[in-house]
């Protein structure tokens, strides 16, 4: 299966018994939300395909490279088709990696799941705790250590939760992964979490602790910039204390939050913080359209698509990140954008345009069709001069000519869309009518559709077989003629709630109704007493000018990466220069940057990229440079607006020159001279910049020793020159 090199199994922890005790895992794969509806009625979502691999893959492929040896998969509703699938899949035969399921048909929540659990008396140790539909590339190994060791020296250490640092977008209070804002309380000395909630009072951006929490507390961290990757290593006391209390059903709003406020038994939990690991779960539609992104560029590596082929035809990396599968069918005149997928069988039309998708095996695409941040699974007919954005296509599905998909579609499986028919944005179409009542996310964490669609499928199993189908649909002029569909109607909040959660960009006017509301209310708190966003308290102490110090350039170095990272995703989805700047204007709000952050920012990023590109001489670097700035200029420039701002981008500048960038060195009087032809940078911000380097040392003076004939060309050139315009 591709696995890496394992860690190696345990050793009892008692000394006095030497006995060889196997490292295991409890995969929860009935961890289905509403928002994964109306897709996880007919399927269950640990198989649905993430980059055309079942997502159960990827969490047993790391399960299996990081040492695991035994994993219990539990199965609830659609228990049938997951056991069939890892029959077939051969996982229940690996070598030094057994992987048995334990099914029932009465468990709605992860509480019943580890009752159950507890029941069988299968865990005979610490174990991984982990849902079905989490990638990870981490290693276990040092987790397992910190574990280990706080075990010894007190028993009440029952479970470590891994955390990565990811800051959530300011404006809207949710991270990439379309998760809530996350507030943690942390003991920087220990680890120990003392303080989880996700659901803070974000309408003054005001955050409630316990005074307590700061008596007990000699020094505290808070925290709003952690994701928690939902894998945690537990002891065996935590299937017990789920036993003692059947009140506990979701594992972080009544465990996590039951143990934190039980002073009684005095169980602890700790954290364990991942840095160039990758770690994520997809519990959204958008959380899935960012794992798939992060697959595709390779953040997840091995778990890549080149390598996660598991049993399917060997698909070849090419490119600018495509992935193409041997055997497909494409017409030459047919263009594949870069950060795309093609799965094998599949055969492209003439003139078809494909970007920044996933498209699955043995799919038929017309002419003429574009096909634009999708994600299009398998056997899909999608006919000529049809328009599909930033939509999930199940398998199955028939898209006749001229159709087009708005942002934010769901089409379910076997669904059939009439010709020249608009699907609106955000529709979620399934040819199961919708149920009646849906559970809520707060009330259930891992349960699926069962308690919902009772009345409709049988509660044991919902697999669904032709004749099922063709009994809980009528063709429906919803879908234009000869459609074949229900169209649900939204949820509650309707499409103010929708476009958080889907594969779709935020939309414009959503960041910017936000930003308006921050703004207002950071003039709200202006003259009240607040928390700073994430730092450490320490009661009665002196502040510190050197950690100030500290925190400040950290909090420089995670702006700068965000930016980047915003950059390159507007890049690669091709978002407006607009819906950039909203972006890197929320992160200014965040991170409490001023105007020249950002532009040194994204002056860095719009270079870096430059490098990236493929170059075999320094013309064609020059010439990347040249490319990317004609592109991204007016987004740089509504930074440049005065002269400190300017000088800014020219010391950025010399610093890649230095240190990130010598490729540069050589280009810096050429690209200089360009970004003054080109109005990025004015006449009197160059002669400010030489002024300022009068007397600094020589080591800081070779950039503007380089460029000093264009320096003096500067100071005698007539001034008319400067207002040609």
């Amino acid at each position: 299966m591709g696995a890496q090199k394992k860690s190696g199994a345990r050793v009892s922890e008692d000394p006095d018994e030497l006995v060889r005790v196997p490292l295991q895992a409890i995969l929860l794969a009935d961890s289905f939300t509403t928002k994964f509806r109306p897709i996880t009625l007919e399927r269950p979502k640990v198989l649905l395909p993430l980059v055309n691999v079942p997502m159960i893959n990827y969490t047993l492929t790391w399960l299996e490279s990081a040492g695991v040896e035994e994993v219990f998969v539990f199965c609830c509703s659609h228990s049938k088709q997951v056991i069939n699938y890892l029959e077939k899949s051969e996982w229940l035969s690996q070598p030094n990696f057994t992987v048995a399921t334990i099914e029932s048909q009465n468990s709605v929540s992860a509480g019943d799941a580890l009752r159950v659990i507890y029941e069988r008396n299968v865990i005979h140790g610490d174990f991984v705790l982990i849902s079905g539909d989490t990638v990870s590339n981490m290693s276990l190994t040092q987790a397992l250590l910190e574990h280990k060791e706080r075990r010894k020296k007190d028993n009440n250490a029952v479970m470590t939760m891994v955390i990565k640092r990811s800051k959530p977008n300011p404006a809207i209070h949710q991270s990439r992964l379309g998760t809530d804002e996350l507030f943690m309380a942390i003991d920087p000395n220990t680890k120990q979490l003392v303080y989880y909630e996700d659901r803070a009072d974000q309408s003054r951006g005001t955050l409630h602790l316990d005074k307590s929490l700061l008596v007990d507390n000699p020094s505290l961290s808070l925290h709003h910039d952690k994701q928690d990757c939902y894998i945690d290593i537990c002891s065996p006391e935590v299937l017990s204390l789920f036993t003692d209390n059947f009140d506990y059903q979701h594992l972080r709003r009544h465990f996590v939050k039951g143990l934190l406020v039980d002073d009684i038994m005095g169980y602890k939990i700790f954290v364990h913080e991942i840095h160039s690991d990758y770690a994520a779960r997809i519990d959204n539609f958008r959380s899935y359209d960012t794992v798939s992104k992060d697959i595709i560029h390779r953040w997840t590596y091995p778990l890549v698509p080149d390598v996660m082929n598991f049993g399917h035809t060997a698909t070849k990396l090419e490119r600018q990140g495509m992935y193409r599968a041997l055997e497909i069918s494409q017409s030459q005149s047919a263009v594949i954008g870069p950060f795309t997928v093609i799965g094998s069988g599949t055969k492209i039309g003439n003139n078809t345009k494909i970007s920044n998708s996933v498209i699955g095996e043995g799919c038929k695409i017309g002419s003429n069709v574009i096909i634009e941040g999708c994600y299009i699974w398998d056997n899909i007919s999608v006919e000529d001069g049809c328009k599909l954005q930033h939509a999930i296509v199940c398998d199955g599905v028939i898209i006749k000519s001229g159709a087009v998909l708005e942002p934010g579609v769901i089409l379910s499986f076997k669904v059939v869309v009439g010709p020249e028919f608009v699907v609106p944005p955000y529709s979620k179409v399934s040819l199961f009518q919708q149920p009646i009542k849906e559970d809520s996310d707060e009330e259930l964490e891992y349960a699926d559709s069962t308690s919902v669609i009772g009345s409709q499928v049988d509660k044991s199993d919902v697999e669904i077989s032709s004749k099922v189908l063709e009994t809980n649909f009528s063709p429906a002029s919803q879908l234009g003629m000869g459609g074949a569909g229900h169209v649900w109607s939204t949820c509650e909040g309707g499409h103010e709630e929708e476009w958080r959660h889907s594969v779709a960009p935020i939309p414009k006017d959503k960041i910017l109704e936000a930003i308006k509301t921050m703004e207002d209310d950071m003039e709200f708190a202006q003259d009240d007493s607040f928390l700073p966003p994430s730092g450490e308290l320490k009661p009665n102490s002196i502040d510190s000018d050197d950690d100030d110090h500290e925190d400040s350039r950290d909090d420089s170095y995670y702006f700068e990466k965000e930016v980047e990272a915003t950059f390159l995703r507007a890049v690669h989805e091709n978002i407006q220069e607009s819906h950039l700047m909203l972006e890197i204007n929320s992160l200014k709000l965040s991170y409490n940057k001023q105007t020249s952050d950002c532009a040194g920012a994204l002056f860095y990023a719009m270079m870096k990229y430059a490098l990236d590109i493929p170059h075999s001489s320094a013309d064609g670097l020059l010439q990347n440079v040249q490319v990317v700035f004609t592109k991204w200029k007016k987004a740089l420039t509504s930074y440049l607006n005065d002269k400190d701002e300017q000088i800014e981008v020219i010391l950025k500048f010399e610093e890649m020159c230095l240190e990130s960038a010598n490729e540069f060195a050589p280009l810096f009087t050429t690209i200089l001279h360009h970004l003054y032809n080109d109005d990025v940078i004015e006449e009197n911000a160059i002669l400010s910049w030489e002024d300022e380097k009068k007397d600094a040392d020589e080591a800081d003076k070779v950039f503007v020793k380089q460029a000093q004939k264009f320096i003096q060309w500067l100071k005698e050139a007539p001034e008319e020159d400067d207002d040609e315009e």
